[in-house]
């Protein structure tokens, strides 16, 4: 962030990190901050742990920043997973089964009846230890180790869930990114599909497309606004056997792959936001849906640990040549710095219901089973790419896309060398030509030894 040409000064943090259960510290922070710049600025949590915190002293620094207003500690009641799937099931929106216990023998019953892999949720994963080996979210394979996972619950200091597993696969993991207005309507929203991550289908967004879907739209507007939701949000979802998208996170701030929803004009959530929050129209969004985001390094490693690019596994078409590259810290401060156009419309909306849905020869409609045919893009709709690379914020993907490299190709060199075929594929072993005519002999040679091809075993 420091050599990005977007930066006009840095501050420190709270001395000691950032506690969301006692933020104090980042009080006094802020102030000084506030101080040193002069004026009202205005403020964007980047993380879940900063959207929490800020939530709860934000009356505290009423006209010295301007935030977001969210009522009642919203993005610690979302950001937690027992209270988001509760907040589901009241308002009828698909969520993973889930089932909280309250001993160990009973962690080890609902891992029965989930079905086994299943997966393991702490409650208020920002409570969790350093260094406990404790992570926030797990894959258990047995009811022993659900058992186990849930004694260590006073360790974590939150509640254990308990969630069915649903499969990842082609077009199974969606996402969805809005900003939304004091009033609640949303400035600028969008659906988009997860192509590629790292770790290999369960970590973040190595690949991603901005793709309108109304189901993905419908449920996160939804959820929005019954809410009243303000500010930057990011929804991830994962579709089921059934073809039902079911609401598997909340993070009350923007995604790492945010700048995926650009429009042809630059405008992005978090600048829509910067503009309603200063007072300033939100242009009218132009453009959009088809771009591509790849966060370069993460990409590349999850293609060679995956063995495929995004564009062979059925999910699309190649992305267009790369045009821009911005890290998150950069695109932010690029968005905080933005002015509106010249003669600039007002407030956009963007609805799901201004979404067709994609027609389907038996007729049903967008809740059914939609399972089909992966949807891509028109070539005219397809936007530009997004490049953003995090070698400065975590150098260990360079290291380990470095050591699979260099495994798989010294594997190849000793596999050549022994001549013993790679697994699955077709290696040359001799190449035999026949005997070429001549024009004036029209007669085929009797019987050629072998044919003029390259020969594989």
């Amino acid at each position: 962030m420091g050599r990005s040409r977007y930066l006009h000064a840095a501050h420190p943090g709270p001395a000691g990190g950032l506690d969301p259960e006692a933020p104090e510290t980042l009080l006094e922070c802020l102030v000084a901050v506030s101080e040193r710049i002069g004026r009202p600025a205005v403020l964007v949590a980047m993380d879940d742990l900063s959207a929490i915190a800020v939530a709860r002293i934000a009356p505290m620094l009423r006209g010295r920043f301007r935030i977001p207003h969210q009522p009642d500690g919203l993005p610690a009641r979302v950001a937690d997973k027992a209270e988001l799937s509760r907040l589901c099931a009241r308002w009828d929106i698909p969520h993973p089964e889930t089932v909280i216990p309250a001993s160990g023998a009973e962690a080890a019953e609902a891992a029965w009846r989930l079905g086994l892999p299943v997966v393991a949720k702490w409650s208020r994963p920002w409570l969790l230890p350093s260094g406990a080996g404790l992570r926030s979210t797990t894959l258990l394979h047995t009811a022993a180790e659900a058992r186990r996972m849930y004694e260590r619950t006073a360790e974590a200091g939150s509640r254990l869930l308990l969630q069915r597993f649903l499969p990842a696969g082609t077009d199974t993991d969606w996402f969805f990114h809005g900003a939304f207005a004091r009033d609640g309507h949303p400035l600028l929203a969008g659906s988009g599909r997860k192509e590629l991550s790292w770790p290999v289908r369960t970590g973040l967004t190595a690949v991603g497309r901005w793709l309108p879907d109304p189901a993905v739209e419908e449920a996160g507007l939804r959820i929005a606004e019954r809410l009243g939701y303000q500010g930057i949000l990011d929804l991830d979802f994962r579709r089921d056997e059934s073809g039902c998208f079911r609401l598997v996170d909340f993070n009350p701030r923007p995604g790492a792959q945010f700048r995926l929803f650009t429009d042809a004009g630059g405008l992005d959530v978090v600048q829509a936001m910067y503009l309603d929050l200063t007072g300033q129209r939100v242009p009218e969004p132009s453009g959009g849906p088809g771009r591509v985001f790849v966060a370069e390094n993460y990409a590349l490693l999850a293609a060679v640990r995956g063995r495929q690019l995004p564009w062979r596994s059925g999910t699309g078409t190649p992305p267009a040549t790369p045009t821009t590259s911005a890290t998150p810290a950069a695109s932010a401060a690029s968005s905080a710095s933005a002015v509106p156009a010249p003669g600039a419309a007002g407030p956009a909306v963007r609805r799901a219901d201004s979404v067709p849905a994609p027609a389907r020869p038996d007729g049903a409609g967008a809740g059914a089973d939609r399972r089909g045919p992966v949807r891509v893009v028109p070539r005219g709709e397809r936007g530009r790419t997004e490049a953003a690379w995090f070698a400065a914020d975590d150098p260990l993907p360079f290291l380990a896309m470095l050591a699979a490299f260099l495994g798989r190709g010294a594997g190849k060199g000793v596999r050549v060398l022994r001549g013993v075929p790679a697994h699955g594929r077709r290696t040359a072993r001799a190449v035999v030509r026949a005997p070429r005519q001549r024009a004036r002999d029209l007669t085929p040679p009797a019987a050629p030894a072998e044919p003029d091809e390259l020969v594989t075993r």
